[in-house]
């Protein structure tokens, strides 16, 4: 199929998109190298688009906005959808997204993104979110669910988007028989809301006897998050604090303000739940589509991934879990070092915050089945977490 890859309204190339193996066969013309994904500026060399890495690049880049192979329960997945692989659903929809406005116009149509955003226009979930979050479904049966934003949705958890009063939500639910997660997001919304940090709001929901997180998309049809991982990408590595240093310092020179206090915030967070899984693809910048405009760090978001207990006993609570600072894996007790001005954090504003989290594990414990011991030594390793932060204000 030939075709224009889009961002919005913008014509980024023409090429030859291969229906079958959702590989981009042919590269005609490059229109706007600015306005293609940010992570394919670093291979673009003009003379030759074909025999560089630019087009392999560029059917990567397509390929991984699909679902990931390593999605919980994707071979359920498929089934419940009809398809083989999640590279089918790559095409369903235009190749669109709710994290970006890239999207495949083939060639002789007049089709407007004004008529197919996700953002503007409604789309069937309800098949989809069953497919996905249910114990029980059976296999999808309106080929019209399998145009949605679900199609393009990365990560290793149970999801799926959905509209509620024009808002567009993501729901997740836990990995495998781990229902923790979601309660760890909305956990994480409440340190940022005491402590003032800029992030994605989390509630808990319930599908079907399960509990999920639910948050709105952060993202607009004007704008596009663009990941660490994309703007590190054609940046050299050091595996040391010079990549998080180097970072801060592209986002400086990009005119976004107060990078370092906003990154460091992400950093304390991670520090008090404990979040195991700070990947370079879960926290980023976000970049106006129409001006090209670096126009902030994006809000925390993801952070399902923490207060991981190994197994406690009557007396001790065994922790071997390690937090990530871009490319190194690090105790954190180490992590927390990135922040320069830890007097800055008002840490009295976390106080009762075990007993709010305790609350709330209980008020679903008729779900989840947590007992009261476990709920119990949750609080005690978050309230471990906050005298730790405490101390580390009053000796610094």
């Amino acid at each position: 199929m030939k075709c224009i890859l889009m961002n919005k309204n913008t014509e980024v190339l023409s090429c030859d998109f291969n229906e079958v193996s959702k590989f981009f066969d042919k590269i005609y013309e490059v229109y706007n190298i600015d306005y293609a994904p940010y992570i394919l500026k670093s291979f673009y060399i003009d003379e030759d688009i074909n025999d560089t890495p630019f087009r392999t690049n560029l059917s990567e880049w397509f390929k991984g906005r699909g679902i990931p192979s390593w999605r919980d329960k994707l071979d359920l997945l498929l089934l419940r959808l009809n398809v083989v692989a999640p590279s089918e659903l790559l095409d369903k929809a235009f190749g669109l997204s709710l994290s970006d406005q890239y999207w495949l116009k083939p060639v002789g149509t007049d089709i407007k993104y004004e008529d197919i955003n996700f953002f503007d226009n409604d789309f069937n979930y309800a098949e989809f979110m069953e497919a996905s979050l249910s114990k029980n479904s059976k296999m999808i049966q309106n080929a019209s669910s399998l145009k949605t934003p679900n199609n393009t949705t990365d990560g290793m958890l149970k999801k799926a988007w959905i509209i509620e009063n024009g808002t567009r939500y993501l729901l997740k639910g836990g990995y495998k028989n781990e229902t923790l997660q979601p309660f760890n997001e909305v956990l994480a919304s409440e340190i940022c809301k005491r402590l003032g940090f800029d992030h994605v709001e989390y509630t808990l929901d319930t599908y079907k006897d399960t509990v999920v997180s639910k948050c709105p998309c952060f993202i607009t049809k004007d704008t596009e998050l663009i990941t660490c991982y994309q703007i590190r990408n054609d940046m050299k590595r050091h595996d040391s604090i010079e990549d998080y240093e180097e970072y801060i310092k592209k986002l400086e020179s990009e005119g976004i303000k107060d990078v370092r206090t906003k990154i460091e915030n992400m950093y304390i967070l991670d520090f008090l739940i404990m979040n195991e899984d700070r990947h370079l693809n879960n926290f980023g910048i976000i970049r106006d589509v129409n001006t090209l405009k670096w126009v902030d760090v994006a809000p925390i978001f993801d952070n399902g991934q923490s207060l991981n207990i190994e197994y406690y006993d009557e007396e001790e609570l065994h922790i071997s879990s390690e937090g990530k600072l871009f490319y190194e894996v690090k105790p954190f007790d180490e992590l927390i070092k990135v922040v320069k001005d830890i007097k800055r954090i008002d840490v009295s504003k976390l106080e009762g915050l075990p007993k709010w989290f305790d609350d709330l594990l209980h008020q679903y414990q008729n779900i989840t089945g947590y007992s009261d011991t476990r709920i119990n030594r949750l609080c005690i390793l978050l309230n471990r977490q906050i005298n730790k932060l405490k101390k580390l204000i009053e000796n610094s």
